[in-house]
C-alpha cells in the first residue's frame, strides 16, 4: 500500500465523520442552538480558526470529531444552550449524525450503482439480482421439499432478507449448509417454509441475472432509474443488518478483539481497496471502485448504527436520556448525565487504544 493510498484512505475517513458531525452542527444552528466548537479529529489543534460564535479546528488524531454544544454536558443560563431546548429539538440534533451517515451511504450507492453496474457482453440491458427464484431444477433437494420459480425468499433461518446480499451472506456464513426458509408464494402471496440443503457456490450471471448455483437461479430485475434507487435503498438497509448482526456476534462471543478494527484497521483496508481501484482502472475495469464504494457505504453505515446504540458518550446514549425525559417530563440531572456520558467516553477511549494497538500489531505481523 503506497504513501497516495494511504492519504485518500485518510481522507474517505475524515468524510466520514465530518458529515456525520455536521449533521449534528447543521440540525443545531437551525434550531438556534449555540455551538462553541467544531472540530474534525481528536487531540491536539493543528489550526483553529473563527466564525461568528464558533470556532473550527482540525486537530492531530483522525480518529472522529465533535461538535461542541453550548450546555450540552453541563449547566448553562445561555437561553441558546442545548439543555435549554425543547426535547423535540435536542432529538433532532442527537439523530442528525447518524442520519447524515444513512444519507451518504445512500448516495455512494446510487452512485457506484449507476457507474459501476454494467451490461453484459450480448446483453441490452444491466441487470440487477432479486431474491425470486427464476429456474429451479426438479431434481433438486429444495424443489423436492417445496421450493418453486416465482417464490421470493424472505427469511433465512429467521433472518430477514432485504436484497440478494443478505441472502449470499446468510447462506455463505451458515456453518451446517442446512437453510430453513421462509417464501412467499407468487400465486397467493402466501408464505412457506422450505429445508434448503447442500448449496454450492460461487456466484454468476447468466440471461436471467446472478444466481446461486447449483439449486437455483434468481430472477434478474432490468437497471433503469426507479430500480436503481431501489436497489440502493435495499442495499443500504443489508448493510445496516450486516453491522447489527456483527455487534450481535461481539455480544455472544463470535467475533473476538482481534477480529475488530479501529481508525488505524479502516484506514488499512480503505487503503487496500482504493490500491485495488487504482490497478483495475489501469486494466479498464471499474470492479476495484465498486468494491471500493461499497467500503465506504458499510463504514458509514456502521458508523451511523454504532452511534445510535444506547450506550453513555455515544449518539444512542443521549437519545436514551432524551426519551427518558420525554415520557416522564422530567429532566435528567444536567450532573448525573454528564458524569454517565464521561465515565463511558474513558472506556470508550480505552476500547478504542487496544482495538488500535491491536490493528497496529496485524499491521506489521
Amino acid at each position: 500500500m503506497d504513501i497516495l493510498s494511504i492519504i485518500v484512505a485518510v481522507l474517505l475517513f475524515g468524510i466520514i465523520v465530518l458529515i456525520h458531525e455536521w449533521g449534528h452542527f447543521f440540525v443545531a444552528k437551525r434550531c438556534g442552538i449555540r455551538v462553541n466548537e467544531f472540530a474534525l479529529g481528536m487531540g491536539p489543534k493543528l489550526l483553529q480558526f473563527g466564525k461568528g460564535e464558533t470556532k473550527y479546528s482540525l486537530r492531530l488524531f483522525p480518529i472522529g470529531g465533535y461538535c461542541a454544544m453550548e450546555g450540552e454536558d453541563e449547566d448553562s443560563n445561555d437561553p441558546r444552550a442545548f439543555s435549554k431546548q425543547k426535547v423535540w429539538k435536542r432529538l433532532l440534533v442527537v439523530v442528525a449524525g447518524a442520519v447524515m451517515n444513512f444519507v451518504l451511504g445512500f448516495a455512494v450507492l446510487v452512485t457506484a450503482l449507476s457507474v459501476c453496474i454494467r451490461k453484459d457482453s450480448g446483453m441490452d440491458y444491466a441487470l440487477y439480482s432479486t431474491t425470486q427464484i427464476a429456474q429451479l431444477a426438479e431434481d433438486a433437494s429444495s424443489y423436492k421439499t417445496g421450493l418453486r420459480p416465482g417464490d421470493t425468499i424472505v427469511a433465512v433461518d429467521g433472518a430477514p432478507i432485504f436484497s440478494d446480499f443478505d441472502l449470499m451472506y446468510l447462506m455463505q456464513t451458515d456453518d451446517d449448509g442446512v437453510f430453513d426458509l421462509t417464501v412467499r408464494r407468487e400465486s397467493d402471496g402466501k408464505q412457506k417454509k422450505v429445508e434448503l440443503t447442500g448449496v454450492t457456490f460461487p456466484y454468476g450471471e447468466d440471461e436471467h441475472g446472478s444466481y446461486l448455483k447449483y439449486e437455483f437461479k434468481v430472477v434478474g430485475e432490468k437497471k433503469t432509474v426507479w430500480t436503481t434507487v431501489k436497489r440502493a435503498a435495499k442495499l443500504e438497509v443489508s448493510y445496516g443488518a450486516l453491522v447489527w448482526r456483527s455487534l450481535g456476534g461481539i455480544v455472544t462471543g463470535q467475533y473476538k478483539l482481534n477480529d475488530l478494527s479501529g481508525p488505524v484497521g479502516t484506514v488499512g483496508v480503505i487503503g487496500d481497496a482504493v490500491e485495488g481501484a487504482v490497478n483495475d482502472a489501469e486494466q479498464g475495469n471499474l470492479d476495484g471502485l465498486y468494491s471500493l464504494l461499497m467500503l465506504v457505504v458499510l463504514i458509514t453505515v456502521n458508523v451511523g448504527v454504532f452511534n445510535l446504540l444506547p450506550l453513555p458518550a455515544l449518539d444512542g446514549g443521549r437519545l436514551l436520556f432524551l426519551l427518558i425525559e420525554a415520557v416522564t417530563r422530567r429532566k435528567v440531572p444536567a450532573k448525573f448525565e454528564g458524569m454517565v456520558h464521561v465515565v463511558g467516553m474513558v472506556l470508550l477511549l480505552g476500547l478504542m487504544l487496544l482495538v488500535t494497538f491491536s490493528d497496529i500489531v496485524k499491521l506489521f505481523a
